[in-house]
């Protein structure tokens, strides 16, 4: 699959432009803060129906203006498909595919599939489980094509369920309780059976990754944690429902799992040097990537942005080693360092474009 054309209008500080890429390696090159970020942005919002870095729509569309627009152009076994993106502020958004419009977002998602990395993914680190529980639903969003409306359902019926808390106590509230607790638990074993076998599928992608990248120094594992590992869900919504109409809310459930980052059995984000969490990071990344590839047969577009500032020379080398061997498919790099990416990229191809970006400008 490939990214062949985008036109990006209004978004964020791009005023207008339009770019055809290569279907190798494309390098993004200029100082912080002229649009090299919001350029990977634009592609991912085209893949993925929304910004990589959250916030409402309204908030992506250049200063001054009303809307923007997206339009890209992709190739997959030789067929062109054109997808658009606008977002107004008085009608929101509406996505189309081959001119058609979709009624539900959901149906868009994982037909382009894509794995970003970002100096911002430290998150998954260091935030709560909200940041994790996000990121693999990400990754099951494009991967599995049930899972999201599996999940919608879960969170619908966790707002019912958490409106009903806040209403005061009646001789109903029991009967109503269980009603909804019985299609949260159907929906939410989906869920967990969904994450859990996430987790199983992509351990050994990632080992392999982190193991490459770190030449062996140290072991790393994933583990998917939730409270329906030891127990069914009907008894825990039971066993907390005093407390549930205490607190007005749903204190357990699988809105509340998490996932742990391990290096050497202990915790990544207590034990873990800066070098060790970045290579963590990365080496998710990487087996998300090749998780994607295995599952869609043909390779994700792989978004690398601002990489390499924020790796040491040794892990530069070695996810260079990987890409070329692994023989990616089609790249994005961004970087503040034109000669650095330039006779890094030398290295893997001389089939590249080169973009600089200049005031939400592209030569």
């Amino acid at each position: 699959m490939l990214l062949k054309q985008i036109s990006i209008t209004n978004f964020k500080n791009i005023v207008a432009t339009t770019l055809r890429f290569s279907p190798n390696i494309n390098c993004i090159v200029g100082n912080n803060g002229e649009g090299k970020t919001n350029l990977l942005d634009a592609v991912y919002y085209l893949s993925m129906t929304k910004s990589y870095f959250g916030g409402s729509d309204l908030f992506h569309i250049r200063h001054g203006e009303q809307y923007f627009l997206l339009q890209g152009l992709f190739s997959h076994d030789n067929e062109e498909e054109q997808v658009n993106c606008g977002v107004t502020r008085e009608e929101g958004k509406i996505f189309k595919r081959n001119g058609k419009t979709y009624n539900r977002l959901a149906e868009h998602v994982g037909r382009f599939p894509l794995v970003m990395v970002s100096p911002t993914d430290n998150t998954l680190i260091n935030e709560s489980g909200e940041e994790r529980r996000r990121y693999l639903n990400g990754i099951l969003a494009q991967s599995e094509k049930e899972y999201l409306n599996v999940l919608l359902r879960y969170n619908h019926t966790l707002l019912q369920r958490n409106k009903l808390l806040k209403t005061p106590y009646d001789s109903n509230m029991p009967t109503l309780l269980s009603a909804i607790d019985e299609q949260m638990v159907d929906v939410g074993k989906k869920v967990y059976n969904f994450r859990k076998q996430l987790i199983i599928d992509l351990q050994p992608y990632f080992s392999q990754a982190y193991a490459t990248l770190s030449e062996n120094k140290e072991e790393v594992s994933l583990i998917y944690r939730s409270e329906l590992d030891n127990e069914d869900f009907v008894e825990i919504l039971e066993r907390n429902r005093d407390r549930d109409r205490i607190l007005q809310h749903t204190s357990a459930g699988i809105h509340r799992d998490d996932l742990s980052m391990l290096i050497e059995g202990y915790p990544l984000r207590r034990t873990g040097s800066q070098g060790q969490q970045k290579t963590f990071l990365l080496a998710l990344k990487l087996a998300q990537f090749e998780l994607l590839h295995r599952q869609k047969g043909f390779r994700p577009l792989l978004l690398l942005d601002d990489i390499f500032d924020k790796l040491d020379a040794d892990r530069v080398h070695q996810l260079l080693s990987m890409v070329a061997q692994a023989n990616f498919g089609q790249i994005f790099i961004t970087d503040s360092n034109k000669v650095r990416v330039d006779g890094i990229v030398q290295q893997l191809t001389q089939d590249y474009a080169m973009f600089t970006a200049e005031k939400g400008v592209f030569k």
